[in-house]
């Protein structure tokens, strides 16, 4: 019998979460960033490399029998669809069985279908393993997102969360660049570039799977699942660590929490928390997702036949310009982040929102007008981008953080997946056929609905959003396993906030 089952049904009071947020910023919080966070370049990697090298795999000699269509279509598709389903079936498991278990499992799962990939050579094998590949990725962000809460301390948790979020705009750099590379075929084959970059993938990802080795358990996960003695020698390890590096020793931690351990939650409980309790923060993260996936496919699905439709950019070179609204989109979460954690979720949530459909609509009006150029047009998604990429990757932070600790995972894959199914599937639907159409006005109207939804996102969330800036998981959302009686709980959900109208959020915050 497992440490877990021999000691669920426990009842333990420990001051381990309120160790974990008290820690200063040390090199081993930087090695979770890069063991955890550096994923994220991966995924912007894949989605920019196979939009850019479609046309090379329809050419004669790619010795891949598929069409352009097929790869930005059909393999596009299985890929989001790889993703949603990944999300769910491996967030269920991140709650249940553990963050590190699911991270190390779903990077494995991502790098043997990209290995698998580059060497296609037929197309439904191209089409199974961007699945798969989709489908190990989707379960990433589960189980990412819920050990980076969980191991960061409260001070950095915001810019943390939103710096590796936005990572994956490096990714999409360096796909673009590669990309341009891959298809040369004065260096590559026509036959072998494409399949490098798939194989690169592979590499990068071996070489994140080693370091992931060094990053423990949430001692949080471990707390609820019976595991508070394994919980106590990883804090206690990191403490000294910690005191090492700084030569002095660390400040007592105020705050007791008491857990009633179990080793599950039902999925009807989880519904009725998320959806019943905490309804309020459902919709915001309805909100958040649907708002990002809409601005992102508005702008950059059929970005390149934009280029080349309106302004005659040879479709070699679309690689660039993409590179240059990428780096953009990461400069966002990387300049902003702090404000998250100092002004606030509400003001930075809502004001990031609003501002980037506030610039998208007159990027669409200039547009019409006929006023820009390809440099200009690319400069004024820099700008819509620059804070659109930063509320996106708040809405990550968001559902990460707003729901109990029993749920976190489950909650994150549910919302990335209506999140990317929007963006992944009814997106292109509708933008396709608007930015195909080579009419000014067709194109102006796919900014324009982007822009609007973003906008009423923006709005939601100057309503609906928690200050949970500088607090505790535990203060936002206290864990359904915590000792507390009913009427506790009730005053932790969003219809008792309403009645009693808390002062710190209005969302169901634990005051």
């Amino acid at each position: 019998m497992t440490t877990a089952q021999a000691a669920t049904g426990r009842t333990v009071t420990t001051d381990i979460p309120a160790r974990l947020d008290r820690l200063p910023w040390s090199r081993w919080h930087w090695t979770i960033v890069i063991g955890l966070g550096t994923v994220w370049i991966l995924d912007g990697l894949e989605v920019t490399v196979v939009g850019n090298i479609a046309s090379r795999l329809s050419e004669p000699g790619s010795g891949l029998p598929i069409t352009s269509g097929e790869v930005t279509g059909m393999a596009a598709a299985l890929y989001v669809a790889g993703a949603c389903a990944g999300a769910l079936f491996w967030g269920r498991l991140t709650d249940k069985w553990g963050r590190k278990k699911l991270f190390m499992i779903t990077l494995a799962v991502y790098l043997g279908a990209t290995a698998l990939t580059a060497i296609a050579f037929d197309t439904w094998w191209f089409f199974l393993f961007r699945f798969l590949t989709g489908f190990g990725i989707g379960g990433e962000y589960a189980a990412i997102n819920s050990a980076i809460d969980e191991l960061i301390p409260k001070e950095y948790r915001g810019r943390v969360d939103l710096m590796i979020n936005g990572s994956f705009w490096l990714g999409a750099v360096f796909g673009s660049l590669l990309s341009i590379v891959a298809l040369d075929t004065d260096i590559f084959a026509a036959n072998v570039g494409w399949r490098l970059t798939f194989a690169l993938g592979a590499v990068l990802a071996l070489v994140i799977l080693l370091v992931r080795r060094h990053v423990p358990e949430s001692p949080r996960w471990l707390l609820i699942h019976g595991r508070d003695d394994e919980a106590e020698r990883i804090v206690s390890s990191i403490e000294r660590r910690i005191e090492q590096e700084q030569g002095e020793p660390l400040p007592r931690a105020e705050g007791e929490i008491t857990i009633h351990q179990r080793r599950s939650v039902s999925f009807l409980e989880i519904g009725r928390t998320v959806f019943s309790d905490y309804r309020r923060r459902a919709i915001l993260g309805f909100s958040l997702f649907i708002g990002q996936a809409f601005l992102y496919n508005a702008i950059t699905f059929g970005f390149g036949a934009i280029l080349t439709t309106f302004f005659d950019v040879p479709s070699g070179n679309t690689g660039y310009y993409f590179a240059v609204i990428a780096l953009g989109n990461f400069c966002g979460p990387l300049l902003l982040g702090k404000l998250f954690d100092t002004v606030g979720r509400r003001v930075m949530i809502s004001g990031t929102y609003l501002l980037s459909g506030l610039l998208l609509f007159g990027t669409a009006w200039l547009f019409d007008q006929g006023a820009l150029s390809a440099s200009t047009l690319t400069a004024c998604w820099c700008a819509v981008l620059f804070f659109a990429s930063a509320g996106a990757s708040s809405a990550y932070l968001t559902v990460s953080e707003v729901f109990p600790m029993e749920t976190r995972a489950m909650s994150i894959a549910f919302f990335y997946a209506i999140g990317t199914a929007a963006g992944g599937i009814s997106g292109p639907l509708l933008f396709a056929d608007l930015t195909g159409t080579g009419k000014v006005g067709d194109t102006v109207l796919a900014f324009q609905i982007g822009a609007a939804l973003m906008c009423l996102a923006g709005l939601a969330a100057a309503i609906l959003a928690v200050r949970a800036e500088r607090r505790s998981l535990e203060d936002i959302a206290t864990p359904l396993t915590a000792a507390s009686t009913a009427k506790d709980r009730t005053h932790s959900s969003d219809s008792a906030q309403l009645r009693q109208g808390s002062p710190n959020d209005g969302l169901g915050a634990r005051s």
